[in-house]
């Protein structure tokens, strides 16, 4: 019965990482979660994203994606220096708060660094939002232009996205770390975070969609 078992969730974790997306799919995604934060100012946090030295997406998480790899997320993490925005960093999103919080459907989650500090955090392996950096769950609606003081007093800010609707997010205790294998996928060779959240490695051509929508938010 054992190895009946050890068979059916080998075949159910197959089935699921045939289900993952490829890198492209996921930029495309994380590019179009930010065109629909710019297009509805009123309501998503498109005048913290402007003063942001980071922006975190993670398209699509799921409750069920924990029985892949333990993590609940997969997403790119992009910086910008000097007034230019670098490449994006492949992260992973997982912990109890994110479980809690995220229903059996898909949820985008949108977190915004909003400093230097913060931005250095990222170059970690991986750290614990709330107890390596602050983070807070972002206003939307009437008090996201009233509460400008919320990006002022933590590094991180978050959100989320389910049915086209925004709302804060709260993620303490949630794990942000790298992801590896993704990264050797986007940039063709092995890389770190740090590198690519310094600035130091080149924008792969597979990214040219965020990269561009990411230009078009700062004209915005």
């Amino acid at each position: 019965m054992s190895g009946k078992l050890t068979f059916l969730a080998g075949v159910a974790v197959a089935a699921l990482l045939a289900q993952e997306e490829t890198p492209d799919h996921r930029l495309q995604r994380a590019a179009d979660i930010l065109k629909q934060v710019m297009s509805a100012p009123d309501h998503a946090p498109s005048g913290a994203l402007l003063r942001a030295s980071c922006v975190v997406i993670v398209p699509g998480m799921k409750k069920g994606a924990v029985v892949v790899g333990g993590e609940y997320g997969r997403g790119y993490a992009v910086c910008r220096h000097d007034g230019a925005w670098g490449g994006p960093a492949a992260v992973k999103l997982s912990g109890g708060s994110v479980g809690a919080q995220i229903g059996a459907e898909s949820t985008d989650v949108l977190l915004l660094v909003m400093n230097q500090k913060g931005m250095e955090r990222l170059e970690k392996d991986k750290l614990t939002l709330g107890t390596d950096a602050s983070v807070a769950a972002g206003p939307v609606g009437r008090t996201a232009s009233a509460d400008t003081d919320i990006s002022l007093r933590a590094e991180i800010v978050s959100y989320s996205r389910s049915h086209g609707v925004f709302a804060g997010l709260a993620l303490d205790g949630t794990v942000l770390g790298r992801d590896d294998a993704e990264d050797r996928k986007l940039y063709g060779r092995e890389v770190t975070n740090g590198e690519i959240i310094r600035g130091e490695v080149p924008a792969p051509a597979s990214a040219s969609v965020l990269m561009s929508t990411l230009d078009e938010m700062g004209r915005k």
